[in-house]
Formats: structure tokens, C-alpha cells, sequence
């Protein structure tokens, strides 16, 4: 059933309406465990779109199978999917820095408000974003290590090819994931390919990962087939590797693509001196999950992520 979150007009005309589509096992209405399924917090981030559309549609083929209710929100900002905008449009601003909001605030402080009161009382939110339109991610679940012990448990059933645990410091304390988590309410954030761009292989290993969790959960009674567990990262396993100097990134490599120390990852290339301005070479052996689509690239840019020390991780989890 598809129920309104939050609406308000705006000065432009338009309405802001946030909703949300509450799926319920038979027999299970307002009992057992409910789930949270959140995404479109950022208008150029179109990855969650297939993963609720997905997670809906299979609900609907076996609702017999649901043992609690899911809570599915696709646009939280609706407005800047319109636009396909990272940011509240006209406002620029970032609303999953606005949480947990104001209820006397702005229209999006209130918005951000009624949100996080709606999700409150759940036993799970899963928060699944897409990366920028500059480099490509590997789907994997960001926690912040302050909530790890909590969250690794879930995070663990995912089917996603990592877990990136990232410090507490380097965690922005206004973003809904950590609202909730404060609260109580435990929340991954998953994050997957590219920015404005659909990846449907990306989206079905998500929604396989989730009700796998569901199943785990005891909420969903058929078990998915082929789930494979994650490499758990932290911050210090993690090599960034950005650019030298301006000019043109050329990749040698394909994305997920696991290298050894002196690989070649790219090149920086200038095209109207037909030269290589700089070659980039992989400081360490690891998995690529990050690797840059977007060509041009200035001094300081982010070229590419290495996933770092695989072998001993799993050495130690066989263990």
C-alpha cells in the first residue's frame, strides 16, 4: 500500500511529497519484524530506483513468503530526481546533511524530520545510494566504525563484494544512516556503480543480498541460492591513488580487477601533445573497487580505490 510520508507546497507551485510502499505478510499486519528500504536521498544517484522496483515487484510475486512488513522509500528527495540533481534543486543543499531534521525548521528540515520519525520502531534500514558520475564502485556496504560491532552481523549477509568500514571521524553525524543509528535503528548504507546510470547486474546482487538478510531475519522464507560473503575493509586497508597532474585518465585495467604492486592501473595522457603526461602504478597488491569512468581529471582527483591485504584477511578468517 502505497502511503504518503510527508507533503508540503512549495513557493514554486509544486508540491513536495515523500512516500513510501508498505508491503505486509498475510496474517502479519502491524507484527513481526519490519524492514526499511531507503534511496533517491541524492537526485543524480539512480541505482536504488531498480533495487526498489526490484525488491517490490518480487514482493508482490510471493507475498505467501513475507513474515513481517517491508517499508520501501524510493525518493526521499523527489525533486532532484526529477532534475537527476545531487542536491535539493535551487537550494543546493545536501539533504542527507539536513538529518535528523527539525519539525519547526524549513520545508526539508521538516521533510528531513517526518522522515526519521517514519523509520523510528524498525529493525532494519538498508540506505542504498550509487556513487558519483565520475568513478565506478563495486556494490559494498559502508559502516562507521562507531556502530561496526552492531552492524557487521547484517552487514555480512548482503551478497555485496565488501564491507568498508570507515572511522567515526570521517563520518558525517547529519547523514540519516547515522541519525538512525543513534537512534537505535540499525542502518547500512550501500553504495554501488555509477552516478546517473543503472547497472541491473549491481541491482539484482543488492536485492538477492537483501532478502537473504531477510531470510536471515526470519522475515522472507525462501533462502536465495549463490550468496557470497564480503572482504570486511577498514580505513587503513583502503589505498587511495589520485592524480598527479591535469589531463586525460586512460584506464589499463578493468573495474574489480585484483593488482600487484607495480601494475600499471592508467595513464594521464595530454592529447594535443599526443604524449603520457603521468603513468599510474598500483602502490600495493589488492582488489580495484573504485576506478575512475569520467576522463578528465585535475591534480588531486581520485583515480582509483585499492582494496588492500585480501589474502591475509581471508588467511585469518579461515582460521
Amino acid at each position: 500500500m502505497v502511503k504518503t510520508v510527508f507533503s508540503i507546497g512549495l513557493s514554486t507551485g509544486e508540491n513536495l511529497v515523500i512516500k513510501k510502499n508498505r508491503l505486509e505478510g498475510e496474517g502479519f499486519l502491524g507484527k513481526g519484524k519490519r524492514v526499511a528500504i531507503v534511496s533517491g536521498i541524492h537526485g543524480d544517484e539512480l541505482e536504488g530506483q531498480y533495487v526498489c522496483y526490484e525488491m517490490i515487484r518480487r514482493l508482490k510475486a510471493n507475498p505467501e513468503y513475507l513474515e513481517g512488513t517491508i517499508d520501501v522509500y524510493p525518493a526521499l528527495n523527489p525533486i532532484g530526481l526529477t532534475v537527476a540533481d545531487r542536491m535539493i534543486p535551487k537550494l543546493e543543499k545536501d539533504l542527507n546533511r539536513m538529518f535528523p531534521g527539525n519539525r519547526q525548521g524549513g520545508t526539508f528540515d521538516r521533510a528531513a524530520a517526518a522522515v526519521i520519525q517514519d523509520l523510528e520502531g524498525a529493525d532494519l534500514c538498508i540506505d542504498v545510494h550509487a556513487s558519483s558520475r565520475f568513478v565506478k564502485e563495486i556494490p559494498q556496504v559502508r559502516i562507521c566504525e562507531e556502530f561496526a560491532k552492531k552492524l557487521i552481523p547484517y552487514a555480512k549477509h548482503m551478497n555485496v563484494d565488501m564491507v568498508w568500514t570507515n572511522a567515526t571521524e570521517t563520518v558525517h553525524e547529519s547523514t540519516l544512516a547515522h541519525s538512525m543509528n543513534v537512534k537505535g535503528v540499525p542502518t547500512l548504507v550501500v553504495e554501488m556503480g555509477l552516478g546517473m546510470r543503472i547497472n541491473r547486474n549491481y541491482g539484482r546482487q543488492v536485492v538477492d543480498g537483501i532478502f537473504n538478510l531477510l531470510s536471515e531475519m526470519g522475515i522472507w522464507k525462501e533462502k536465495p541460492r549463490n550468496i557470497q560473503f564480503p572482504v570486511l575493509s577498514t580505513d587503513g586497508e583502503v589505498e587511495f591513488i589520485r592524480a598527479e597532474c591535469s589531463g586525460m585518465f586512460i584506464p589499463a585495467i578493468e573495474h574489480s580487477h585484483f593488482v600487484k604492486k607495480g601494475d600499471k592501473i592508467g595513464e594521464i595522457i595530454v592529447p594535443i601533445e599526443g604524449r603520457v603526461e603521468k603513468e599510474i602504478i598500483a602502490g600495493k597488491d589488492g582488489l580495484v573497487f573504485t576506478l575512475r569512468e569520467y576522463p578528465m581529471v585535475s591534480e588531486g582527483a581520485l583515480l582509483a580505490r585499492i582494496l588492500t591485504d585480501i589474502r591475509t584477511k581471508k588467511t585469518k578468517e579461515a582460521e
